[in-house]
């Protein structure tokens, strides 16, 4: 898939639906503040690294791929900076973000458990890491056999993994939540999403926040 496809994806009413319900999540554990900075590691075309800025982050979006870079930055304000890097090797010093996101990339990247430890690091209050959820309709939907699509080669894990990976790491207030119950972003999907407790591990992003220690 080609980075313009997949930010389009995110203008359709589905995409639109889970990029806002996937951010909302992630930022009322982020807690974050206008004016704080963030790190969206592994950011593709940018889209919640723009959503973080729109809402007065100084944001700065991470990512391996350069083309998917160059896209994000002609597609975004002068304002937020793009890093072409690693997640498992981040080019900051530790402590060097207010908070740090990421959503649905780890599960792309090999020794995930290095890459958590390197978020961890480079993070100064908060934290809120995505994986995608082996527990859930939208793996029975577009992850078996590999996966299909953008999800095409993702690792797709338990609520009691994800939480293993922050094991010895100084963190605390460690929070397994979950969201998109209901992928097919139906007006059912849409009425439900909100009274289902977040929780609740059924959701295709199993999302862990905490702080630092």
């Amino acid at each position: 898939m080609n980075p313009a496809d997949y930010d389009a994806w995110y203008a359709t009413p589905r995409g639109r639906w889970v990029g806002e319900t996937e951010y909302a999540l992630a930022a009322r554990l982020l807690a974050a503040r206008p004016g704080d900075s963030l790190l969206d590691v592994g950011c593709g075309t940018g889209w919640f690294t723009r959503r973080a800025a729109a809402d007065g982050l100084v944001a700065t979006g991470l990512d391996p791929d350069a083309a998917w870079l160059d896209y994000a930055r002609a597609h975004s304000s002068q304002a937020l900076s793009w890093v072409e890097g690693d997640a498992r090797d981040l080019p900051f010093a530790d402590a060097s973000f207010d908070h740090v996101l990421s959503i649905a990339a780890l599960c792309f990247v090999d020794d995930e458990r290095r890459a958590v430890a390197e978020a961890v690091r480079v993070a100064r209050h908060s934290f809120a890491i995505g994986w995608l959820n082996r527990a859930s309709l939208l793996y029975r939907q577009k992850g078996r056999g590999g996966g299909s699509g953008a999800y095409r080669g993702a690792r797709w894990h338990t609520a009691g993994e994800v939480r293993a990976l922050f094991s010895g790491l100084p963190v605390r207030q460690l929070n397994v939540s979950s969201a998109i119950f209901l992928p097919a972003a139906t007006p059912l999907s849409r009425s439900l999403e909100p009274v289902i407790p977040a929780g609740l591990p059924w959701g295709g992003l199993l999302l862990v926040s905490g702080e630092k220690a």
